[in-house]
């Protein structure tokens, strides 16, 4: 795996859901090494810490390999071009992965970077924000369906990451998998 982009943002109002809410979705890629403590990335917010945030989701890691798909579907929808690709962070994620998919990936399994250790701790659900940064209504929706939930991840040794450093996966105890997981709490 390897991290494509370190993605931050500060919670600003958005419209969404027919009303205007705070909202950090909209994250930016960030130039060079990013602080990772225990409660995320240095320079990230978190809007509603009810439901991110905290130790188990310091971090929320999204697969690139999901890209075209969302592409697609928001062109299909108009809301984007049919050449523009989604920018990092548009997702609310932290990081953007190469190389990662969420079937293959279990709670407990670690991300061991070159200044960081990270672990998966469980699938991200999405809410009538993503929507709104989608650009249409059915985006959350379309996240359930196809499993493409992404993964948060709790913060084992604090340290730095970096866009272009590879992950090394280091399996957990294989007891649930993320999808899994995801899928069975969805229901």
């Amino acid at each position: 795996m390897r991290i494509l982009s370190v993605n931050t943002g500060r919670a600003v109002p958005i419209a969404a859901g027919g009303r205007t809410v705070m909202s950090a979705i909209g994250k930016r890629p960030a130039a060079g090494a990013v602080a990772v403590g225990p409660l995320g990335l240095d320079g990230d917010e978190q809007a509603d810490p009810t439901v991110h945030g905290g130790l188990a989701k310091a971090v929320y890691a999204y697969p690139a390999a999901h890209f075209p798909l969302w592409q697609t579907v928001r062109a299909q929808a108009r809301v984007a071009p049919w050449d523009e690709p989604p920018a990092p962070g548009l997702f609310g994620e932290n990081l953007t992965i190469e190389g990662m998919r969420e079937d293959a990936l279990w709670i407990g399994d670690r991300l061991r970077l070159p200044r960081c250790v990270l672990a998966v701790s469980e699938p991200r659900f999405p809410c009538f924000k993503f929507d709104a940064a989608m650009g249409f209504a059915q985006a959350s929706k379309m996240m359930v369906q196809s499993g493409y939930c992404g993964a948060y991840l709790a913060v084992i040794e604090a340290g730095f990451v970096e866009a272009g450093e590879v992950a090394e996966l280091i399996p957990g105890p294989r007891e649930l998998e993320l999808r899994e997981l995801f899928r069975a709490r969805a229901r």
